[in-house]
């Protein structure tokens, strides 16, 4: 029976403050057996016994100081600054860090858009010796598509691939570009009124 100096944890085996046990409407005196922290320990290494008998690992937890928090995927140890707010979270943050997130959110991207995983997304990289193979000079960081058929053409960079969408994927268009750099500007012939002679 607790009393007004504390209670006696079963775990532990300390006379603790009622504060340090939780409530437990089963018990007579309304509070657990084990303190907060022996109930803590009990739960973790359950867990750790349960994810051992399915043949799974558990990482070990870093002791974090004040401000900074372990990633649960990179297993570093960043300061706050480094972490997306989570409002459900028991610390107000995202169990992984920026980098982390940044990288799967990719990885997601890749997969929704293109059907793609980072392996295949590098595949057509290799061929392209690291380069853009429109302009040959910036790294190719954007995937390029058919935007009717939805097939990969290949890895551009930024300003080429933009290029290709603001044109449409029109070949003619890029013909008519070609040919502008050249110096043959189209000049429009009128067929009839309204009617312009298209380029030949």
């Amino acid at each position: 029976m607790p009393d007004s100096l504390g209670k006696w944890c079963t775990g532990c085996k300390q006379q603790l403050p009622l504060t340090s046990f939780a409530a437990d409407k089963n018990r007579r005196d309304g509070l657990q057996v084990r303190c907060r922290g022996c109930v803590a320990q009990y739960s973790a290494a359950r867990y750790r016994r349960r994810q051992a008998a399915l043949g799974k690992t558990v990482r070990e937890r870093a002791d974090a100081p004040a401000g900074y928090k372990q990633c649960r995927r990179c297993g570093d140890v960043k300061p706050h600054s480094e972490w997306h707010r989570n409002a459900t979270a028991s610390d107000g943050l995202s169990t992984r860090c920026k980098a982390c997130r940044a990288v799967e959110s990719r990885a997601g991207h890749l997969k929704r858009a293109y059907g793609l995983t980072e392996a295949e997304r590098e595949e057509p990289l290799s061929k392209q010796y690291g380069l853009c193979p429109i302009c040959l000079k910036v790294p190719p960081e954007h995937v390029d598509h058919d935007h009717k058929t939805g097939k990969v053409r290949g890895v551009l960079c930024f300003n080429c691939n933009t290029a290709l969408g603001h044109l449409k994927d029109g070949r003619d268009a890029l013909r008519r570009a070609i040919e502008y750099l050249e110096g043959k500007v189209w000049k429009p012939i009128l067929e009839a009124p309204g009617v312009y002679l298209p380029p030949s």
